[in-house]
């Protein structure tokens, strides 16, 4: 059960600014996030509808007992990576296209200490479903630009305040409704990193599903110098003359509804597998060629430690 504690006032939400070409101006002051110790019950009820399975499980839907607005609760046991994970993604909720944390609470929940983050619910559900849903109607390369400029409004803001989300994909862009025109919005900061000059990534950590080819080529590369900047992505005609994209049809929808019974077992058959694979690189040492105890490379030095005899040699 939730228990008790002493609570501590959180501090109101920042909110973004923006100049006139609608880029985020940089924050002088952010107030810092502040944890509730009091039982989550008192301020919510916690209901058993399941918004939505990630590799930390369920997402419930809440609702704020003062105003009865509704809200999305997940749930993460206390530790380290995930105080950081909320940390980065409290400082980055002032962005529009980055999921709203409103509360954030430490808890008991059967005998382990939690922490329940309450976060804006996103009633239109992911994108992947949503260009899904689509059936007949034909995905055009235009409202694929669109998207790919959403995302990139997120990511510029990310990295603006020195934060790589890393984890970029279909399943943590979630839509604020079911309307046409609604806001796509970066969730799940998981593998979510603050970077410094002294502590670079090399390591690819934007991976578009719905891009422009020749955007493909100057994303995806591992070296940093060779790769496009968040800057130069966002100013690509593909992506800033986006009312100049073609109404080109994209089979992507066709694609998706083929065999749609059997993709809900693929995604939980996924979500299951990721849990066990997802690594914070972080927490773990990547041995030496020289210590590595793998049978092929074992194999391998045997033979070369024991080269075959010259046949012309054994023969005199």
């Amino acid at each position: 059960m939730l228990s008790n504690s002493q609570n501590q006032p959180l501090f109101p939400n920042p909110s973004g600014q923006q100049n006139p070409t609608g880029q985020f101006l940089p924050f002088h002051a952010r107030p810092s996030l502040q944890i509730k110790k009091n039982a989550i019950t008192d301020d919510y009820k916690v209901t058993s509808q399941v918004l939505g399975l990630g590799i930390n499980g369920k997402v419930l839907e809440i609702f704020q007992k003062k105003t009865g607005d509704k809200y999305a609760l997940k749930m993460l046991q206390d530790c380290a990576k995930a105080r950081r994970e909320v940390e980065l993604h409290w400082r980055a909720s002032p962005c529009a296209n980055i999921v709203r944390i409103i509360d954030v609470y430490e808890n008991l929940y059967q005998g382990r200490k939690c922490l329940l983050i309450v976060m804006e619910c996103m009633d239109g559900g992911e994108l992947f479903s949503r260009i899904q849903d689509r059936g007949d109607q034909a995905f055009t390369e235009r409202e694929a630009s669109d998207i790919m400029k959403n995302i990139g409004e997120a990511i510029q803001f990310l990295h603006a305040i020195n934060i790589a989300h890393r984890d970029v994909k279909p399943e943590n862009l979630l839509y604020s409704s079911k309307k046409p025109n609604a806001l796509l919005k970066l969730t799940d900061f998981g593998f979510a990193k603050e970077t410094t000059s002294h502590n670079s990534l090399a390591t690819p950590c934007y991976t578009p599903y719905y891009v422009a080819k020749q955007l493909i080529r100057t994303l995806l590369k591992t070296e940093p110098t060779q790769r496009m900047t968040i800057t130069e992505f966002m100013n690509h005609p593909w992506i800033n003359q986006s009312m100049e994209v073609p109404q080109t049809p994209l089979h992507t929808s066709r694609v998706l509804k083929e065999e749609k019974d059997a993709w809900e077992d693929v995604k939980e058959e996924m979500t299951s597998a990721l849990a066990t694979m997802r690594v914070d690189y972080e927490q773990i040492k990547i041995k030496t060629i020289e210590d590595s105890t793998n049978p092929l490379l074992t194999k391998r030095r045997k033979k070369a430690s024991h080269p075959m005899p010259d046949p012309q040699s054994a023969a005199h």
